[in-house]
């Protein structure tokens, strides 16, 4: 049954391989394609790892967990011993997985929670089994992290600070000048702000941070519509299409990540309005569709999630814990800026 269950999970994330450009997962397993790596010469092929993800729709955790998948190939990992499960956005989903893992002494488990509130659970079912944890994506919150700190557990986050994320969509606004974005002329920016999930720390910290770097440079901000999409392209269409109707005023739209953000483009579009000129709009991520609506003007910009960092960082991280090596507790990362200037050097660094 568990060999269905990841024969499965597999041809779930890899049909969506169009989305990063990434190759086939026979290919990622294909005999010769282990390098030697520094740090890494231990034999792996025998050793198990899981990785969870809390849904695999998300176009942002599909190419995290391609790219993973891959560089665990790099390193020598045997196909049959990675699994990857979706949680499909269940947190007694993915308690059942880890418990399932847990209970079949994988080696290490990547874990991208469904919510933080259940990183706690999760990490005393793994260190109960002495089975390291590494944290990617979404971050736990400060009081876990100390207790891993405090007790020395085998646990580790890996991940972008999503506040910089945020002074980064502000920041590319800001860049526009005021006169570019005040479309009436009255000194007011009249925005939606499209959110992620209302518990995701990522979310509430872009929410916060675009909004306020943008108002500490003195500009008036007028929030007229807010929208929880989930991380969710249809949603966020679905959501800005009623909002044009009930507050048409709007200048500019703030979204948590790309999916939504080309969502709110097809929603405009829909609706007979040109974005990048008639309404501005900003994401996160710097997935493909989004570089192409950069390109072509109708995003103003976006933030690239360095997921290709955070899914070597996350592997390095296991693997030093499975030879019996320490790691730090948080393992960062930067976002970078992107615009019209640098998206086609972002689409060349994502597509190698």
């Amino acid at each position: 049954m568990k060999k269905k269950i990841l024969i499965i999970a597999l041809l779930l994330v890899f049909s969506c391989s169009a989305l990063c450009g990434c190759a086939s997962l026979m290919d990622f397993f294909a005999p010769g394609n282990a390098k030697n790596q520094e740090d890494n010469s231990d034999d792996l092929s025998n050793k198990k790892i899981g990785i969870l993800i809390y849904a695999f729709s998300d176009d942002f955790m599909s190419c995290f967990l391609e790219e993973t998948v891959k560089y665990l190939s790099e390193l020598g990992f045997s196909q049959e011993n990675v699994t990857v499960l979706d949680a499909e956005n269940n947190k007694d989903t993915q308690l059942s997985q880890v418990k399932q893992l847990v209970e079949e002494e994988y080696d290490a488990l990547i874990v991208n929670p469904v919510n933080v509130s259940i990183v706690h659970s999760i990490t005393d079912m793994a260190a109960g089994a002495k089975i390291p944890v590494i944290y990617v994506n979404r971050e736990p919150e400060a009081a876990e992290e100390s207790r891993w700190e405090d007790y020395g557990l085998d646990v580790t986050y890996v991940g972008c600070d999503a506040r910089q994320s945020g002074i980064y969509q502000g920041e590319l606004v800001l860049d526009l000048g005021l006169s570019a974005v005040d479309l009436n002329g009255d000194e007011t920016i009249k925005y939606y702000l499209i959110e992620g999930a209302p518990e995701n720390i990522d979310a509430r910290y872009r929410s916060e941070y675009s909004v306020a770097t943008i108002s500490h440079e003195g500009w008036n901000m007028d929030c007229i519509y807010t929208g929880v999409a989930n991380w969710d392209k249809e949603t966020a269409r679905q959501l800005v299409s009623k909002a044009l109707v009930d507050y048409p005023e709007v200048e500019l739209i703030l979204c948590n990540n790309d999916a939504m953000a080309c969502g709110v483009i097809e929603a405009l579009t829909d609706a007979g309005i040109k974005p990048g000129t008639d309404i501005l709009v900003v994401g996160v991520d710097a997935l493909p569709q989004a570089l192409d609506y950069v390109t072509s003007g109708y995003l103003v910009g976006t933030v690239f999630n360095d997921y290709i960092s955070q899914s070597h960082n996350a592997v390095d991280a296991a693997v030093r814990y499975i030879q019996g090596k320490k790691n730090q507790h948080y393992i960062g990362c930067d976002y970078i800026k992107v615009n019209k200037n640098n998206a086609e050097e972002i689409r060349k660094l994502t597509s190698k």
